[in-house]
Parts: C-alpha cells; structure tokens; sequence
C-alpha cells in the first residue's frame, strides 16, 4: 500500500498519543498466554514509529503500562516487567541509530531499581537524538500527573516563591510530565475500547480521537497511515467557528 500523503505540512499532528490496548484479547484470541500478545505487540510499536517518523511526527506518546495496571494477575505483571527491561535494553541502540530519543514517564518509584537502571541508561543512550521523541508511559495515570504538578506548586507556594492566585492552567501544564513538549493533536485507541483510560487527562482536553477496531499487535503501517490520514481531514477549530478557522487559514 502506497504512503498516505498529507495534504499540507499542518495536517501532520505534532504530538501523538497512542494507547495500546487488545494485546490480552489477540493472544486469547489464539490460544496463547496473555504475554504472547505483548510480545507481539513490539512488533506494532516498530511499524508506528517508523510512520510517524516517516511522517515528520515530533513526538510520540505510548500508553504501556498504566498505574492500574498492577492490579493485573501477578504472573502476567512480572512476564511484562521482564518483557520491558529486555525491550529497554535491545531497543536502545537502534532507536539511537535512528535518532530517535527515548524518554520515560510516570512514578518509577515502584519499579524494581534494576528496570530502572535500564531506564535511566536507555534514556542517556539516546540523548541529544532530534528526528522524533518517544515517550513511554510506565506507571502512568492522568490524575497522578495532575496532582503531582499541584504538588510541585504547592511547595512553590510554601517556600514564598509563587503566591496562589499566580497559578495559571499555563503554569500548571508545564508541571506536568510533558510540560516540555507540545500537546498531543492526535489520540489513538486500539482494541475498540472507547474511553481515555485515565491517561494525559489534561493534556488530551483538545486532541482528536481516533479509535480503531484493530488489536494492537494488528496495528501496523497500513493502520497508522490511515489514522493520520483521517486526522488530516478534520478541521480543529479550538472552540472557534469554521468560518473564523478558515479566515485565519487564508490570512
């Protein structure tokens, strides 16, 4: 299948976030351990950042394992843990290689110190990499990101450095785990769930949603030309008027 063209440099979405759901299903669907499907889901996390990249996406955000997801049996936990520091520790080079630089965030205070080791030395692999950011979401959850960055104002408060009527939702956001990055114009979900799941809550408030029937080992190149191109088509009008988003277009 051909690569989708976009069809102007502002219908490439900046930012996009990725939740990657269905893995358990795929595997159960052919009889295999829920791991089997997480496996397999590598495989879909190379095809969409070869898109994206292709695409002239600055950031990619990947939901991979959210602050709820340790309520999860403890064998499949521990087989994804194991699954993660091998990831870390093989795709490191090749994401460099790529210049493709890697960050991770969330509470990792939870993490096993040797994953994060892994983390920390797969995040230094990769520094000063330009082509595109990809940011994996580990231990993750929407609400922990926003009260965090309260907490990191409040003590800004406490300390007399920030009065409370300083605060601003700008101020705010750049406390946030991303608050170095442009927000995310594009969020997918695989697996036909059709919720946010708790994740980039603030950071989501404007983005398009695009949802797809498709598990997540199943979403590969094709899919992911086919979102972007569906996000291409969509005017985003941030609380304007088509016609007051079609002037500023043509001034």
């Amino acid at each position: 299948m051909e690569k989708t063209k976009q069809t102007a440099p502002f219908a490439v979405p900046r930012h996009v976030a990725i939740i990657m759901d269905g893995n358990n299903r795929w595997a159960k669907k052919r009889f295999l351990p829920g791991v089997a499907g997480h496996k397999a889901g590598v495989d879909a996390v190379r095809a969409v950042i070869e898109v994206c990249a292709e695409a002239g996406v600055e950031v990619l955000t990947l939901f991979a394992f959210s602050s709820e997801n340790w309520q999860r049996p403890a064998d499949e936990v521990s087989a994804l843990m194991e699954l993660f520091f091998k990831a870390l520790r093989r795709e490191a080079k090749r994401l460099n290689d790529n210049n493709i630089s890697l960050r991770i965030i969330g509470d990792r205070s939870r993490f096993h110190p040797e994953l994060q080791a892994a983390m920390r030395e797969a995040e230094a692999m990769t520094v000063g990499a330009n082509r595109l950011v990809l940011q994996i979401a580990a231990n993750y959850g929407g609400q922990w990101d926003i009260a965090q960055a309260a907490q990191r104002l409040a003590r800004e408060v406490q300390a007399g450095h920030l009065r409370p009527e300083d605060i601003t939702p700008e101020l705010l956001q750049t406390c946030l785990s991303t608050g170095d990055l442009p927000l995310p114009d594009l969020c997918i979900r695989t697996g036909g769930e059709h919720r946010i799941s708790n994740f980039l809550l603030w950071q989501l408030a404007y983005a398009e949603l695009y949802f797809s029937d498709l598990f997540w080992p199943d979403f590969k190149h094709d899919a992911m030309r086919k979102a972007l191109a569906d996000y291409a088509s969509r005017q985003r009008r941030f609380g304007k008027t088509s016609e007051q988003v079609e002037a500023g277009a043509r001034a």
